[in-house]
């Protein structure tokens, strides 16, 4: 009897090695097809001689002072484009990101620089209500919409608007590459982001025939795509604001574009209960939005399935094997995402703890269905259907 229940557990995780090392194949086509797609792109528009620059407004909704925020707004003051506009938006006048902003506006007197206090509480989601807000003090109808902490290069607004020149784009957006601080819980929160998260951006891509969401590292679109949606106050209930948004202009019929360009987040300095804190939350937000796909992250464990089989198998040698081709395909996919597509260079020193960050994983996956409360800049919330409900102290 005891040596059937282990043939069946080895059966058992030898299919999920199985289905792990097939995702992690996956994983390099669709970082092969994203090199490819957005080569093309950039050849016709240089042969088409297509330049079309429109005015832009980017909408930046704040709280508190993110890790190196002040550079991170900077370089949105250093951009090579034409016309553009930039708008902070805060709930209150104190908040501490209002000096951050002043002192950019002393720097850049030539830019056109807004702060926006949104006294309006329209829902439980404090951020897309700011937006909300901060959408009618916009001038322009392309808007841009980014996370407090991205940091950008010069080119950024030409190479993200490009696309939206193609009636067809209803919205483009961004992978990212996170910047640690010198904490264990940070690395983490960086290696997952390079190695595993947009690894799985990039394999929905595919297998989907293109992005049906959207990144909050930045989205850009036209206000009317806005607009027939319902405005930001369609959702101002919901966690995930913006992978509804993208859901919802896809639904629409539009190409939701994933950038050539990588823009860069700052982390803050995380210990390990914040880091866990962080991922529960993001974990029970993906889990709401994107229930089947969200259940399939099962089977993307590869090296760790793998593990199972060797213990199930009592050490056989083609345990042994399937062991070290699933760690194989991991670190691989790792380099290619990681290193080679998203062009970050902490990966490699980070390399050491990524059985750690694969094991928290598993952890987060299995705790996210242990409750529906989140945690959100330091406000707690209940979760049901993708929709947030404050839990008052």
């Amino acid at each position: 009897m005891i040596q059937l229940f282990f043939k069946i557990v080895e059966a058992l995780t030898g299919a999920g090695a199985l289905a792990g090392i097939g995702y992690y194949l996956v994983c390099l086509w669709s970082a092969i097809a994203y090199t490819k797609g957005c080569r093309i792109p950039a050849v016709q528009r240089e042969e088409s001689g297509e330049h079309e620059h429109p005015p832009v407004s980017i909408l930046k909704p704040l709280k508190g002072e993110d890790p190196e925020i002040y550079e991170s707004f900077r370089s949105h003051c250093l951009q090579d484009y034409p016309q553009y506009e930039i708008i902070f938006g805060v709930s209150d006048a104190n908040d501490p990101a209002v000096h951050v902003v002043e002192r950019v506006r002393q720097e850049f007197p030539q830019r056109a620089i807004q702060l926006q206090v949104c006294s309006e509480i329209l829902g439980a989601n404090t951020k897309v209500s700011n937006l909300e807000q901060m959408a009618r003090a916009a001038r322009y109808e392309h808007l841009i919409v980014s996370d407090s902490d991205i940091r950008v290069e010069p080119n950024y607004l030409r190479k993200v608007m490009a696309p939206l020149s193609d009636p067809k784009v209803g919205m483009v957006t961004c992978a990212y590459r996170g910047i640690a601080a010198p904490t264990l819980g940070s690395k983490l929160e960086s290696l997952g982001i390079s190695t595993d998260f947009c690894a799985g951006v990039l394999v929905a891509r595919l297998i989907e025939g293109g992005v049906r969401f959207a990144l909050g590292s930045t989205m850009a679109f036209r206000r009317r795509e806005l607009a027939a949606i319902g405005g930001f106050e369609s959702f101002v209930e919901y966690l995930a604001d913006d992978y509804e948004l993208g859901k919802r202009i896809a639904a629409s019929g539009l190409e939701i574009r994933l950038s050539e360009v990588v823009v860069e987040t700052f982390l803050p300095a995380y210990d390990l209960r914040q880091f866990f804190e962080h991922q529960l939350r993001w974990a029970r937000g993906v889990r709401d939005a994107r229930r089947g796909g969200y259940l399939g992250l099962l089977f993307t464990f590869g090296w760790i399935w793998a593990v199972l089989t060797l213990l199930a198998s009592r050490g056989a040698g083609w345990a042994w094997g399937l062991v070290g081709v699933a760690i194989l395909f991991r670190l691989f996919v790792a380099w290619t995402v990681g290193v080679r597509l998203l062009r970050d260079h902490q990966v490699m020193r980070f390399m050491p703890l990524l059985p750690l960050r694969d094991l928290v994983a598993v952890a987060v996956w299995v705790a996210s269905f242990a409750s529906n409360t989140v945690t959100w800049r330091g406000d707690r919330f209940h979760l049901k259907d993708g929709k947030l409900a404050r839990i008052h102290p």
